[in-house]
């Protein structure tokens, strides 16, 4: 009787210990997806980094173009007025 309790003991502590690999594959594979994530997105921040800085020298080029020919806008806040 004692050797069916142990037996049944080892298949449970087997089984607990599978569980427990199971569980550090699928913590593995998260890490991954996370690691893989957070690269693309951080290649996608560079990118979007990149194209706002062009958008700001273009302004730039803009707005000496037009203070070279006496056309500066003017800078009033008219939002109020748009969103009431």
């Amino acid at each position: 009787m004692l050797y069916y309790v142990l037996i049944c003991l080892c298949l449970v502590l087997t089984g607990v210990a599978g569980l427990q690999m199971a569980y550090m594959f699928y913590l593995d594979r998260l890490d991954k997806e996370r690691k893989r994530r957070l690269r693309q997105l951080e290649r996608r921040c560079r990118a979007l980094s990149a194209r706002l800085e062009r958008a700001e020298e273009r302004m730039a080029e803009q707005d000496a173009l037009l203070g070279a020919f006496g056309a500066v806008p003017e800078q009033e806040d008219n939002w109020a007025d748009v969103i009431e």
